[in-house]
C-alpha cells in the first residue's frame, strides 16, 4: 500500500473490472468537464450520515439501504423516483414501529448507474463484445458502437443523478415525507397486497400516537415533517469517482461529493488494487461487499487500510453469502472483528448470494431464500453477541415480477408478465413491504434494544 495518497494514486495499482475507453482524449475531456461541475452532495451531509451510521453501530438506529440493481436513464422520471421513495418510506415506517429505532435511509439511487459483471465479454453467434456494464459505461444493444465504453455517458449519468437528487430533495423539503400524512406514500396497486391491512394498522397506530402527544403538549412535532435521505452507489468506475473528489473549506481531507456513501464490490476489493487505494483516501463512510471468498485475515487487513483510526460509522461490511453458505462464512468473520476490536457496521445483503439462472436464461431470486439468509444473519449475529445494524436490498416501488415467491406466490411463469431489470432481479413493492414486516417482527421478538426514535 502506498504511503501517500491523492485522488489519482489508484492509477498505478492493478484494477479489477477494468473499463477500456478506446478514445483517451474524449475521456480526458469528459472528466475535465465533470470535475468542473458543482457537487451532488455536501460534506455536511456526508458527515451527518457517518454520525448516523455510528449510531446504528451502537444499536441506536437501523440502516435501510435499498433501490435499483442498476438505475437506467429511462427511469429518471417523476413517477419512478416517487415510487422508490414511497416504498422506502413505507418500509422505514414499519421498521420504526417494529424496532423502536430511528431508521437511516440510504437509497441505491442518484448514481447507481454501473455494475460489475462476472464476464467482461459477452459472446453471441460467434461475435464477442464488451458486456453491458450499466448506462454509466455503455449501452444495452449488442452492437460494437453500443457496447464500446462512451465517456460522454459519464456526464449524462451525472446529470441524471443531479435531476434525481434535486427531485428527492424537493419532495422531502416540501413535506412529502411528513409522518403526519403517510397517505402521501400510497401506491395504488398496494390495495391488492396481502400485507395492506397489517401495514394500515401500523400506520394508524403511529399517526394516532403522534396526534395524542401533540394534543397533550400543545405543540406540533415539526421534525416529523422531514426525514434524511442519503444516496449510495458502487464506486466501480474510478475515473468518475475521482472527478468529483475534492477538498472543501474548513474540513480536513478529501470528499467524494458524487454520493454520500460509496461502496466497494465483492469483485473489486483486492487489497493492493485500485479500488482499495482510492477508497482509503476519502472521508466518506465506505462500504465493502463481503462474499464467501473473504477470509478473516483479509478482513482484518482491509479494515486497517480503510479505517485506520478505527472510527465508528466509517466502515460498513455488507455481507452477501447466500442462504446455503452464510452459516459457514459469517461466524468466522464476526470472530475476526471481535478478536481485533474492529469498529464496523454490519449490514446484510440477502439478495446477491441467492441469484439463480433459470433454463430460460432469466435471472431470478427466490423470496424464501432471501428470508432464510436474513433470518440466519440475525441468528448468527445474536448468537455471537454481535449486532446486525441494517439491511441492503435491491427493490423497486413498481409492480414488477422479477423475484419468485412472496405472499402472492409468484412462480417462474409469472416472471414474463413484467420483468424490467436490465441486470439483476429486484423485490417488487409487495415483497419489499413483506420483508420490512418480517424484519420488524423478528427484531421485536428478539427483544431488540429500544433506542432513540
Amino acid at each position: 500500500m502506498k504511503q501517500t495518497w491523492s485522488p489519482n494514486s489508484w492509477l498505478s495499482c492493478p484494477i479489477e473490472q477494468p473499463i477500456d475507453y478506446p478514445d483517451a482524449a474524449a475521456l480526458s475531456d469528459a472528466l475535465r468537464e465533470l470535475a468542473s461541475l458543482p457537487p451532488l452532495v455536501t460534506s455536511w451531509e456526508v458527515e451527518r450520515l457517518k454520525t448516523q451510521l455510528a449510531d446504528a453501530q451502537q444499536g441506536e438506529a437501523f440502516v435501510l439501504q435499498g433501490g435499483d440493481c442498476s438505475e437506467t436513464f429511462a427511469d429518471c422520471t417523476s413517477d419512478s423516483i416517487t415510487n422508490k421513495l414511497k416504498i422506502l418510506l413505507k418500509m422505514s415506517l414499519v421498521l420504526v414501529y417494529g424496532t423502536r429505532l430511528r431508521v437511516v435511509r440510504v437509497g441505491r439511487f442518484a448514481g447507481q448507474y454501473a455494475k460489475p459483471r462476472s464476464q467482461l465479454m459477452e459472446t453471441r453467434g460467434g461475435e464477442s463484445l464488451p458486456s453491458y456494464r450499466g448506462p454509466l459505461i455503455n449501452r444495452r444493444p449488442f452492437t460494437v458502437k453500443d457496447r464500446t465504453p462512451d465517456p460522454r455517458l459519464l456526464l449524462t449519468a451525472f446529470e441524471r443523478s443531479a435531476m434525481t437528487l434535486n427531485f428527492i430533495r424537493g419532495l422531502v423539503d416540501g413535506g412529502f415525507a411528513d409522518l403526519h400524512h403517510p397517505e402521501f406514500w400510497d401506491l395504488g396497486f398496494l390495495e391488492q397486497s396481502a400485507q395492506v391491512e397489517e401495514y394500515r394498522q401500523i400506520t394508524d397506530t403511529i399517526v394516532e400516537s403522534v396526534r395524542f402527544f401533540e394534543k397533550i403538549t400543545g405543540q406540533r412535532f415539526s421534525e416529523l415533517a422531514r426525514v434524511d435521505f442519503f444516496t449510495s452507489h458502487e464506486g466501480l468506475c474510478l475515473p468518475y469517482e475521482q472527478a468529483q473528489t475534492r477538498k472543501v473549506p474548513r474540513r480536513e481531507g478529501w470528499y467524494n461529493l458524487a454520493t454520500h456513501f460509496p461502496w466497494i464490490g465483492d469483485r473489486t476489493r483486492r487489497l493492493d488494487g485500485a479500488h482499495i487505494e482510492y477508497f482509503r483516501g476519502i472521508e466518506n463512510p465506505v462500504g465493502v461487499k463481503v462474499g464467501p471468498s473473504m477470509t478473516g485475515e483479509e478482513l482484518r487487513d482491509l479494515a486497517s487500510v480503510l479505517n485506520p483510526a478505527n472510527a465508528p460509522g466509517k466502515l460498513t461490511l455488507i455481507h452477501r453469502f447466500g442462504a446455503g453458505r452464510i452459516s459457514d462464512c459469517l461466524p468466522g468473520l464476526i470472530d475476526t472483528v471481535q478478536r481485533y476490536g474492529l469498529s464496523v457496521v454490519w449490514i446484510c445483503d440477502p439478495m446477491h448470494g441467492n441469484t439463480i439462472n433459470l433454463d430460460s436464461g432469466v435471472k431470478t431470486r427466490n423470496f424464501d431464500d432471501i428470508i432464510e439468509e436474513l433470518s440466519l444473519a440475525f441468528d448468527i449475529h445474536s448468537g455471537q453477541k454481535s449486532r446486525l445494524c441494517g439491511v441492503h436490498f435491491e427493490l423497486t416501488g413498481e409492480n414488477v415480477t422479477e423475484c419468485i415467491g412472496g405472499a402472492r406466490g409468484l412462480a417462474e411463469e409469472d416472471l414474463s408478465r413484467d420483468y424490467r431489470s436490465d441486470v439483476d432481479p429486484r423485490l417488487n413493492y409487495e415483497q419489499a413491504l413483506e420483508m420490512a414486516l418480517f424484519i420488524a417482527q423478528r427484531m421485536r421478538k428478539n427483544g431488540n434494544k429500544v433506542g432513540r426514535i
